[in-house]
């Protein structure tokens, strides 16, 4: 398997490093979908004929049925970022409605089928609502500010537009995690954009509102705000709950609509009173994944998550989980022009300074929540894989190169928070310790074995000074939290922080030390020289900034960001973190660009090495 999995990653490592040498390339990971993993189908309401509405190897997702039922408007990525398409229900006349760098989805449409409302961050890069004429194609913004709006719905009679909203709450950290919980109101709007009003204030969560047909009402799917970590899973643990409610727009008055178990979502008002919902859980084939109706039928099975059906019930078309083949590297859409970014969906690798290697780490053998992890040596112009180290009682993360290519730095540990979905809660300081993680040190051949640091304390992410004499850690322990440096030679340790530090990086240059440090709420990202002087904060957002690297000269760093906020409802993309972006900025914060733009999460990034595009380009 460690075999297979070099082969394939030095294969695409070379692909992309064929490009020509003026652009910037990025790799970065993806939790979830990679191309091709989710497909847009239509079937009968009950799920018969099934088939897919429009074939495509990239992303196809989010249906929303015409008034007159005659066509299908969706999103794709099949040309770069995500936009409108709108094609007929057999699958022919394809056509592009939008065309804008930025992310465009969750359409809707009005009465009279003259116009959409979607959702777009065309505007400040946040989640808002537009209207488009379908005859001009002319887009107008229908809200605006911090946060985000979604999944919006039009009335039947044409005078209202209502929606899922974040903006006038918090976005707090889940229980015992740095997750953010999605905190979410119905709100109403007129479409001109006066009228706003919030139909709820819960402090939790409700979304994909839907209208009755008397335009009176409205149909949601609501939970906890704890339960959307929960049940953003792609696989909810067994007892996860959702309910579905209907709510009189005029009063405010709440009432539950009686519906099977689990976790439900996306409901929706069908001709003859019923309401047609999905269900995310895992199950067999009576009780499971699939599109449910509260008549006690069933409809489409599978991993169904988004659905949209016919004006007269009869149809419905909808998006779902795909299983095929990932590419470990792939091209994807990125905003800047300076910058290539690639997708992959492994752990990204640390390359050897010549870039003819890479080091990365395997993830735990036998299933999620257990141990037993590698550390693998790839060459990229053979593909040939080694196993260096092995450890069956433990995990291993975060492997480093050295400058001089002679030795890897890694960390041995459980690391629950990385390794055991959310099960790994940190409630009070020394819960971070899990058991002790140590660094240690070996050849890239796999000789040499030497752990530098004890267990007693949780000792992780490691990084070279470039000149191989020091290396940079995060610790949590019993001696305090944050960032230690020791002495190769002496093993000598000095104190370089003393907060909840992590992710340290020493620059290529050597001049200076990033790390990510939760501050007033959120996670930032600093510099500090290595003798612990100049401390400075480069980022200021109300989201989470971390997922570091260098760029080969010393003068960037990527990383990721979460600043935008949510752009969909959380259950909707399987993902911990649904809103991660990725950025580069130079090494004193300023001058930030934004390089994805999407509502899926992606971490990680590591800047290509000079060394790896000639390896590449030489196989």
């Amino acid at each position: 398997m460690a075999v297979r999995i070099g082969v394939i990653l030095a294969a695409l490592i070379a692909m992309l490093t064929s490009q020509a040498p003026t652009r910037q390339r990025i790799a970065v990971a993806r939790a979830f979908p990679n191309p091709g993993q989710l497909g847009l189908f239509i079937a009968a309401a009950d799920g018969s004929g099934e088939r897919l509405l429009v074939p495509s190897p990239d992303l196809d997702y989010d249906p929303a049925w015409a008034p007159d039922g005659r066509s299908i408007v969706f999103t794709s990525e099949r040309d770069g970022s995500a936009d409108l398409y709108r094609v007929n229900p057999d699958g022919t006349g394809l056509e592009r409605l939008t065309d804008h760098p930025a992310y465009d989805d969750q359409a809707a449409f009005s009465p009279d089928g003259t116009q959409i409302v979607f959702v777009s961050t065309r505007a400040a890069g946040t989640a808002d609502l537009w209207t488009m004429n379908l005859a001009t194609r002319v887009a107008r913004p229908l809200t605006a500010g911090p946060g985000g709006d979604f999944r919006p719905a039009w009335s039947p009679d044409g005078q209202w537009i209502v929606y899922a909203s974040d903006r006038d709450n918090t976005s707090p950290f889940a229980y015992g995690r740095w997750e953010r919980l999605h905190v979410v109101d119905l709100v109403v709007v007129r479409p001109d954009g006066s009228g706003r009003r919030k139909l709820t204030t819960s402090g939790d969560f409700c979304g994909s509102p839907k209208w009755t047909r008397d335009s009176r009402h409205i149909v949601a799917y609501c939970m906890t705000a704890e339960q959307t970590l929960a049940n953003r899973r792609p696989l909810p643990v067994p007892g996860s709950q959702s309910r579905l409610v209907s709510i009189d727009i005029s009063s405010g008055t709440v009432a539950e609509i009686a519906a099977g178990p689990g976790v439900k979502l996306n409901p929706t008002p069908l001709a003859g009173n019923g309401i047609g919902y999905i269900r995310k859980d895992a199950g067999n084939e009576s009780d499971g994944s699939g599109i449910y109706y509260t008549n006690g039928k069933r409809g489409p099975r599978g991993d169904i998550r988004g659905a949209a059906w016919s004006p007269d019930g009869a149809r419905v078309a909808f998006h779902k989980r795909l299983t095929v083949p990932i590419a470990p590297f792939r091209r994807t859409f990125s905003r800047h022009p300076d910058y290539d970014v690639s997708l992959t969906g492994t752990f990204l690798a640390s390359f050897s300074p010549d870039g003819t290697r890479f080091v990365t780490n395997s993830r735990p053998t036998r299933n999620p929540t257990a141990t037993g992890a590698t550390l693998l040596v790839t060459t990229v112009a053979t593909g040939r894989t080694e196993v260096i180290y092995e450890n069956q009682r433990s995990n291993v993360l975060a492997p480093q190169w050295s400058a001089h290519g002679d030795r890897i730095l890694f960390a041995v540990g459980t690391f629950e928070g990385f390794f055991n979905g959310f099960h790994g809660l940190f409630l009070k300081p020394e819960d971070r310790v899990e058991g002790g993680a140590h660094i240690a040190m070996i050849a890239p051949d796999g000789t040499r074995y030497q752990a530098l640091t004890s267990t007693t304390a949780n000792n992780a992410f490691p990084s070279w000074s470039p000149d191989g004499t020091r290396f940079v850690f995060r610790t949590f322990g019993p001696d305090g939290n944050g960032l230690r440096i020791m002495d190769v030679a002496t093993r000598q340790v000095t104190t370089l922080t003393r907060e909840y530090d992590n992710f340290p990086l020493w620059s290529p240059r050597g001049d200076l030390i990033t790390f990510s440090r939760q501050a007033d709420g959120a996670f930032e990202i600093y510099t500090i020289h290595p003798d612990g002087t100049d401390l400075r904060r480069l980022t200021f957002t109300r989201g989470n900034d971390a997922h570091m690297a260098w760029s080969p000269d010393g003068a960037f760093i990527v990383f990721v960001s979460s600043r935008l906020g949510f752009k969909d409802e959380a259950p909707y993309t399987d993902a911990p973190q649904p809103y991660g972006d990725v950025f580069v900025m130079r090494s004193d914060g300023t001058d930030v660009k934004q390089l994805t733009d999407n509502q899926w999460e992606e971490g990680t990034p590591a800047w290509q090495p000079p060394g790896a595009a000639e390896a590449g380009a030489k196989r």
